[in-house]
């Protein structure tokens, strides 16, 4: 998380070069081809069916991306992954529909009316807060998508065939917007390190945790990354949350861990999609 939160904080730094557009191309582009390189599946194995499956995978990790970085363009880095955590909390009480699960949904609401003007937290943009949370229903379109692709083929095939059409989705946005400032050489080596830092490293390590840990532990150990990112926000950007959105943050947090603990036990958890 700190990897991939730290990826995320250094990809807002490409946004004066190319934007948030141009630097989703950049990663998921950038990713796609490392993936293939590491990976080296045979993609010419897929059958129709497969692809059926595979393309509205890759759009929602495509679109996800898309809104996500758009909504850094607007909002601090805590604040945005906090807003988009949403989506798989509500995405978890769904799946359990427990009426103590309610509480803690009530508490990630008061947790994001914490985070709003009226509290006097700064840097809180509507705009930025509504792409965060169309980020999190493309999180939850990616979750229910990848269990099926993952039952159906091996997770380095998926991921890879599912970054592909992540890139093909985000291409035509970052030429439009960023043109032939994708090629300059420094912002190519600044995009390599962002895929690396936002795909590559976190899945490797993410397969690793995942032979270890319970579907429980990983999801309550996952509940820290809205603070990691604020924290990878203030120390890479300098962005400073105000006490009251340091407060709604952790709210979210607590009823992310909360609904994981009080959930249906499973025996592995899913991988998170890497933005």
């Amino acid at each position: 998380m700190v990897i991939l939160q730290g990826g995320a904080a250094f990809a807002k730094t490409l946004f004066p070069l190319v934007g948030p557009l141009g630097t989703t191309t950049l990663r998921t582009s950038l990713a796609a081809l490392m993936l293939l390189a590491v990976f080296r599946p045979n993609l010419r194995t897929l059958t129709r069916a497969d692809w059926r499956l595979l393309i509205p995978y890759g759009l929602a990790l495509g679109l996800m991306n898309l809104s996500f970085y758009l909504s850094l363009r607007l909002l601090p880095l805590g604040l945005a992954v906090t807003l988009e955590f949403m989506g798989p909390l509500l995405l978890s009480l769904y799946l359990s529909r427990r009426p103590a699960d309610y509480l803690w949904v009530a508490l990630a609401g008061l947790g994001i009316f914490l985070m709003v003007p009226h509290t006097g937290g700064a840097h809180f943009n509507l705009a930025g807060a509504a792409l965060a949370l169309l980020a999190g229903a493309f999180w939850v379109a990616y979750i229910l998508i990848g269990g099926r692709v993952g039952r159906r083929l091996p997770p380095n095939v998926a991921v890879t065939a599912g970054m592909l059409v992540a890139a093909l989705v985000s291409l035509p946005f970052g030429l439009v917007s960023a043109g032939s400032a994708l090629f300059q050489p420094d912002v190519l080596l600044a995009g390599l390190a962002v895929a690396l830092l936002s795909s590559a490293l976190p899945y490797t390590l993410e397969l690793q945790v995942l032979r270890a840990l319970n579907a429980k532990v990983f999801g309550v150990l996952m509940s820290m990354e809205p603070a990691i990112a604020a924290l990878s926000g203030l120390v890479i950007l300098h962005e400073r949350l105000s006490p009251g959105q340091w407060a709604g943050l952790f709210a979210v947090m607590i009823a992310s861990a909360g609904i994981t603990l009080t959930g249906k036990a499973e025996p592995h958890a899913e991988p998170e999609p890497v933005n």
